[in-house]
């Protein structure tokens, strides 16, 4: 089975370069949102990158896991692995705040965007502070505005379909709701910063589908 993996939001392969796993796997590339587009529309574009004559199966990081959901919708899938995400709409923080934030991030500026480092190091948990500083560096701010305006108005509650869930227990960005294989003290960058323990986790999980 291949696993492709998707990163966060704007984040790119690195975010999986110490993770160790038994089993082929290929990076999908972020693609440059068009014009008003839908998020039905990107997945579908998304989706050309990835051979649907092997079985496959999926890895996604925060912002990815919805994509990785919506790819569900599309492709014949063999599993989902969630890390730091969230499998329905519901598990997203903030519900009553959505729509309103929703408009707000239309409005701000783009050199804006971008919170500051210090904020950034304490949402995410990060310990490697240097890699997240470069990943937030190289995220183009159109495609932070596009996609927050994304996961803001996404709406999924069908929980239905092979995935496996992995979270931290102390998740500032996106709290622990539902169910989730717990990580003790993990932050949401702990696709790197705990990469040894999930990818025994993650290895596991391949081996039994």
């Amino acid at each position: 089975m291949i696993l492709y993996k998707i990163g966060g939001l704007g984040a790119d392969e690195r975010v999986f370069e110490k993770l160790t796993l038994n089993t082929p796997s290929v990076s999908i590339k972020w693609l440059v949102p068009e014009t008003q587009e839908s998020l039905k529309d990107y997945t579908f574009r998304i989706s050309k990158q990835i051979d649907q004559s092997e079985e496959f199966g999926i890895i996604a990081v925060s912002f990815g896991g919805i994509i990785a959901i919506e790819l569900r919708k599309i492709l014949n899938t063999k599993t989902i692995i969630l890390i730091s995400s969230v499998s329905i709409s519901d598990e997203l923080p903030y519900k009553s705040l959505r729509i309103p934030l929703s408009r707000l991030v239309k409005l701000i500026p783009g050199a804006l965007i971008k919170p500051p480092q210090f904020m950034m190091n304490f949402m995410f948990g990060a310990v490697d502070k240097e890699l997240l500083s470069k990943i937030i560096r190289d995220t183009d701010p159109s495609f932070i505005r596009w996609a927050l305006h994304k996961i803001l108005t996404w709406r999924h509650n069908n929980g239905e379909g092979e995935l496996f869930r992995i979270h931290g227990s102390t998740d500032r960005l996106i709290p622990l709701k539902g169910i989730a294989h717990i990580i003790k003290d993990g932050g949401h960058f702990m696709i790197v910063d705990r990469a040894d323990e999930l990818s025994v986790l993650i290895n596991e999980h391949i081996q039994s589908c």
